[in-house]
């Protein structure tokens, strides 16, 4: 990572105008894609089957491995199991999903091999919402199907990294859920957090260095300067 430009420095800043960077890691539902309808239905479901409260188990999962927040929840359950039946419906639910602000045009703007996307969906559920989304077809993508460990460990964004050929330091991640942002942190990289999904206070605790509402908020200057750099500029009200 290079030089900030008007910024604080490194830290929590509300003033983030521009910075440059070799690579951006994207998260998928929050950050490009508004999928907030299916899973609620999808996890309201899997809630009240198992005499779970919805509302807290929806939290719950978000920013996550479905698998994870199952083997949370049901210890002595058949994970692969109920992961399987979650993992069915939230495929075939994509009624709503839809590209979030701003989505579209930040990865339009940026050459493929300089992005990737990174989530916490199995690759076949992160494949039927890209489409459904209309998103850009991503030529990097890491799923849950792709890791060991999944967010808030860092192995994700370490691999989106690694797929770019770049070191994570040298990127930017943009994220929405507290464990994704710790997962970022954790692998070095400096974290734009959105507020689509937690709160700012969440945001901070988990150590997002900017938070602002969307991608709408962000566009990107290929910096002349240099082919390896991307300038990421905060659009000015």
């Amino acid at each position: 990572m290079r030089s900030f430009c008007e910024t604080g420095g490194p830290g929590y800043t509300e003033g983030m105008n521009s910075l440059d960077c070799r690579g951006l890691l994207c998260d998928l539902d929050g950050v490009l894609v508004d999928s907030t309808p299916a899973v609620t239905r999808v996890w309201t479901w899997w809630a009240r089957k198992h005499g779970f409260d919805p509302d807290r188990t929806v939290r719950e999962a978000h920013g996550k491995p479905s698998i994870a927040t199952i083997r949370e929840l049901l210890p002595d359950a058949d994970h692969e199991a109920e992961n399987r039946e979650v993992e069915r419906r939230e495929i075939e639910d994509v009624e709503g999903v839809i590209p979030l602000p701003g989505a579209i045009g930040l990865l339009q703007a940026i050459p493929p091999e300089r992005w990737a996307i990174v989530t916490s969906c199995t690759r076949r559920l992160a494949e039927v919402r890209i489409r459904a989304a209309g998103l850009p077809s991503p030529k990097h993508l890491v799923t849950s199907s792709d890791v060991t460990n999944g967010k808030p460990h860092p192995e994700p964004y370490l691999k989106g990294a690694r797929v770019l050929g770049v070191a994570a330091t040298d990127c930017v991640v943009i994220e929405d859920a507290p464990a994704g942002v710790r997962a970022g942190k954790a692998a070095g990289a400096h974290v734009v957090a959105l507020r689509t999904t937690a709160d700012d206070s969440e945001l901070r605790e988990a150590g997002a260095d900017w938070i602002m509402n969307d991608c709408a908020e962000l566009f990107v200057d290929l910096d002349g300067r240099s082919k390896e750099f991307l300038l990421l500029r905060r659009r000015r009200k």
